[in-house]
């Protein structure tokens, strides 16, 4: 690889993040490097309010890992001190950020390119797109991510579906299981994925981030202490500037002006 795996450009209040290892956006070290620095920096940037993650061409999101770096780190210790460590916390760094995310998926998201698009709060796929969770044809199953995040979306007896058997489901099945969001015509994902990521980024930012919070409350605690953390996110965002502009709207029937802060 000799330039950037990841290109990155923000306007408008949208980060667009486009993995760049053509022809199929192949997860290797240096990409997940790379990814990992991209994230840190957009997280603390004040005018990405909203981050878009796609794949560079038309053939694929993210095929998933390079296996040609496989050979390295077949000896007993070796895959999770130089991978799996580095590429589950770059991915956790992902379903952690704390503004709003949303994955354009054209072609195919196999393997940890899937993994990586439903670290995403939302995924946008093509009508032609094709997604797959096919480790355990090498010998191994989804490790980063994949067993607990895909399973969140669509239930357990599908994800054992589809990490058992490793074939591709199409962008139908994927809308009907919950495991995307939306189905756009063939060319449309990044289209569709940007013009929903730049309505968010004219709502209140701050309310935003907060929600996410209180919505991954859900898979993390019991349903009473999830509900009893909430209630001081709730006074956060009451006590904003943000809601005191979208009640002096609510009345004036006005379109409320958000700081966005």
């Amino acid at each position: 690889m000799t330039s950037d795996p990841i290109l990155c450009r923000v306007e408008n209040g949208v980060a667009v993040v486009t993995l760049d290892n053509p022809p199929l956006n192949l997860v290797t070290l240096e990409l997940t490097r790379a990814l990992e620095r991209t994230l840190d920096r957009l997280a603390a940037d004040p005018e990405a309010r909203v981050l878009v993650l796609t794949g560079a061409g038309e053939r694929a999101f993210c095929a998933g890992s390079d296996i040609k770096e496989f050979p390295d780190m077949m000896e007993p210790g070796l895959v999770l001190e130089r991978k799996m460590k580095k590429e589950n916390e770059t991915y956790s760094k992902v379903d952690d950020f704390p503004k709003p995310t949303i994955a354009a998926v054209s072609g195919l998201a196999f393997g940890g390119g899937l993994e990586l698009a439903v670290c995403c709060d939302l995924i946008v796929v093509e009508e032609n797109a094709r997604l797959a969770l096919p480790e355990i044809k090498l010998g191994v199953f989804p490790g980063s991510g994949g067993t607990i995040r895909v399973t969140r979306r669509i239930g357990e007896g599908r994800a054992k579906e589809m990490m058992y058997f490793g074939e591709p489901i199409d962008a139908k099945t994927a809308l009907a299981w919950g495991l995307v969001n939306r189905v756009a015509p063939v060319g449309d994902a990044l289209i569709t994925a940007c013009r929903m990521a730049e309505e968010l980024a004219t709502r209140p930012n701050r309310a935003l981030q907060i929600c996410k919070r209180a919505i991954d409350l859900s898979f993390d605690v019991s349903e009473d202490e999830a509900i009893s953390r909430t209630l001081p996110l709730s006074a956060e965002v009451f006590e904003s500037n943000d809601c005191k502009e979208g009640v002096r709207a609510f009345f004036a029937r006005e379109t409320p002006r958000f700081t966005h802060s």
